[in-house]
């Protein structure tokens, strides 16, 4: 069935214009037809599902693996009635002329999700899942019937969940592996594009059907996700709904994107960040990007390095342990606008110390640090040269140890 031609023949000659006139006549039943048998397959998953998630209590262990052999055996042909109604149905009206432009749409996204079998086997295997479940729940929607909506989200909850968590373990899993920098931004905007679908179509469903504690804690995380999806975003917008999209990631996929996995999402964010700031000409928007940065920093150090156990490098575990402790110590200031001042200092060493491993690339957001230092009177300039307590810098640098 995969394999099956999908082209449209443009060319009208008589007979094909009779065949076409036929066709017209036979597909309203033929979708009839298709309908009624993803019913009965819909029918007969949900059946399944619920005997199965009942044996769950069951302490006999061969029963809980029948279920199981039967709700998955169940949901195989339920999803094979779904692709075979998209291959049956929607295409030949879409070939006739007479189709929506959601069914249009549909047979668009299914070619998105095919061409990439031959490449990419086991994403395409979780993506044409997720698109026929994502199909037909549409289809429960429009049915109007809430039992069986109410009935099917919960089914729907559990497997496209599952799906999800396996693209990100998928694309965690090729961020290991030895990419180029373009291959990496491709898993980077892959994962970020994920999450933010999760974000707007899944997790309203499970606030809606799920007491779970977890979701009542992503809440505020959730709101603040939502500033973002009215109207266009800027560079800027765009960088800190990502940022927000991590803060939620760590709640909800704990160990589907694992910390080392959202630490480079992290990090591959600040060095968007960093070019926005020396890439922008307008002094409002520069300083826009850098109240961003600040942020940004803050909560990388304090959100992910916080909760971090094992370090790779000792001197990067002891160089975080002394930022820890400058941070926790910045808490007993009580002056409001002195604690700001202080934190964006100890934010901007932090970062400052970062980006010296790459002197010649970052040398434009080196130089706008040490500018900012000055201006903070963390940092004094002498002639050509600069003084920074307590930090090492680089070769022009004179540090007061």
């Amino acid at each position: 069935m995969e394999e099956r031609s999908l082209r449209v023949y443009a060319d009208k000659t008589f007979f094909t214009r009779i065949t076409g006139t036929l066709t017209k006549i036979l597909v309203p039943t033929r979708i009839g037809i298709n309908g009624v048998i993803i019913s009965i397959k819909r029918n007969n998953v949900l059946k399944s599902y619920e005997a199965y998630e009942e044996a769950n209590n069951d302490k006999d262990v061969s029963k809980k693996e029948v279920l199981e052999k039967k709700y998955e055996e169940a949901y195989s042909l339920y999803l094979e009635a779904i692709d075979k109604n998209v291959m049956d149905s929607i295409y030949k009206k879409v070939k006739c002329g007479t189709a929506s432009d959601f069914e249009k749409d549909a047979l668009s996204q299914y070619y998105n999700v095919i061409k990439i079998k031959d490449t990419e086997y086991l994403e395409y295997k979780y993506r044409k899942q997720k698109y026929l479940l994502e199909l037909d729940y549409q289809a429960v929607e429009e049915l109007n019937k809430p039992k069986l909506l109410l009935k099917y989200k919960k089914f729907y909850i559990s497997k496209i969940d599952s799906l999800y968590k396996g693209l990100l373990k998928h694309f965690s899993v090729k961020l290991a592996d030895n990419l180029s920098s373009q291959n990496k931004e491709i898993i980077y905007e892959k994962i970020f594009n994920l999450l933010e679908e999760y974000i707007i179509n899944i997790l309203p469903i499970k606030f809606e059907i799920s007491e779970n504690e977890t979701y009542k804690e992503v809440i505020e995380e959730y709101n603040r996700f939502e500033n973002y999806t009215v109207g266009k975003l800027d560079q800027n917008e765009a960088i800190e709904k990502r940022m927000v999209l991590i803060a939620l990631s760590r709640k909800l996929f704990t160990h589907s994107l694992p910390l080392i996995v959202a630490e480079q999402c992290y990090i591959k964010l600040l060095k968007d960040v960093r070019s926005l700031i020396v890439d922008t000409k307008i002094a409002k928007k520069r300083e826009r990007a850098y109240t961003l940065l600040i942020k940004l920093i803050e909560e990388y150090n304090v959100k992910l390095l916080s909760t971090k156990i094992y370090w790779d490098k000792p001197e990067k575990r002891e160089q975080y342990k002394a930022f820890w402790n400058s941070y926790k110590q910045l808490q007993n200031i009580k002056d409001k606008q002195e604690n700001i001042q202080q934190k964006e200092i100890l934010f901007i060493k932090s970062d400052l110390q970062q980006v010296y491993n790459n002197e010649n690339k970052y040398f434009k957001i080196i130089q706008f640090y040490k500018n900012k230092l000055v201006s903070l009177g963390a940092m004094r300039q002498i002639k050509r040269l600069c003084t920074l307590e307590g930090t090492y810098t680089g070769r022009k640098v004179l540090c007061k140890n």
